[in-house]
């Protein structure tokens, strides 16, 4: 197997959102974001399938070292022989890599957040860089596509919070910053216990709320002109904007049951978002061409 065909295999399995957003994209951007789906998954599973946080820090300096062979040219996992390719076809910054295993790294520290302020540092990490790592590979003109791009990844992580609420307190993790939960009147407790009333509901209203905000201020700073090369973002945000509109939907009962939505229903999506992202290109370059 090569390494190209372990990083699809790992994200194909995963029935990640990503699988289905990056589908329609060229080869070699396909291949460059999947390897950086597949390390994501790499050092978040080091995380969540360590039961000792001990061992979850060994693997993760392992991977630190192994990005050092990896920006030396001597990768030796197949996910880091992936990332090679990529980090040299698209000059990849290793920092971005290091945040995100910092990112994962808070997670063993870290069970609660005090404030959104604490909350946003672990989002940034652990999908802001992520974004800003996609927009170097989807390509752009305008330095707002970094901005743009730095929001959505947190949209993204906003919106994973809020899908996996009930799975985290089962682990005993509350990402929902704790002065707010004071400010709704909802107790650490009752995540924990899985105990809703009218108080959890306003309180992961307010949540999808906020994520909400951050799409909505992303794609107002997303330029036209690279709006088109960035449509791999695009079509994951109609995705996971979709899965914000059904846990709404749904009542925000979180933590009884998970949200997700299908695999066809997610290449549904990703087909119907990438066909108007081709449509809306052509009319921008019409109107372009006769500016």
């Amino acid at each position: 197997m090569s390494p190209d065909q372990y990083c699809q295999e790992k994200a194909a399995a995963s029935g990640s959102s990503f699988y289905y957003s990056f589908l329609f994209l060229p080869t070699e951007q396909r291949q460059a974001i999947t390897a950086l789906y597949a390390f994501c998954r790499e050092v978040d599973d080091a995380v969540d399938e360590s039961s000792d946080p001990g061992v979850a820090r060994i693997k993760l300096d392992w991977w630190r070292d192994e990005l050092q062979h990896c920006f030396a040219g001597s990768p030796r996992h197949p996910v880091s022989r992936a990332l090679y390719q990529s980090v040299q076809r698209f000059n990849l910054p290793a920092e971005y890599f290091e945040e995100i295993i910092d990112g994962m790294e808070m997670d063993l520290a870290n069970s609660r957040y005090a404030s959104f302020n604490e909350l946003a540092l672990y989002c940034h990490r652990a999908a802001g860089v992520v974004g800003l790592l996609s927009a170097e590979i989807f390509g752009y003109r305008q330095r707002a596509t970094l901005k743009y791009a730095e929001e959505l990844g947190t949209a993204f992580q906003l919106t994973n919070i809020l899908r996996d609420i009930g799975e985290d307190a089962r682990r005993g993790r509350i990402y929902i910053p704790l002065d707010e939960l004071q400010r709704f009147n909802v107790e650490p407790q009752q995540l924990l216990n899985g105990t809703e009333d009218a108080n959890t509901t306003e309180l992961f209203r307010f949540q999808a709320q906020r994520a909400q905000q951050y799409y909505e201020r992303a794609f107002a700073r997303l330029p036209e002109e690279d709006r088109y090369q960035q449509r791999g973002g695009v079509i994951m945000a109609a995705i996971y904007r979709t899965l914000l509109n059904e846990i709404e939907a749904d009542g925000y009962h979180m933590l009884k049951r998970r949200v997700a939505l299908t695999p066809l229903r997610k290449l549904w999506i990703a087909w119907t978002t990438a066909r108007h992202e081709r449509r809306r290109n052509r009319q921008h370059r019409k109107q372009s061409a006769h500016g």
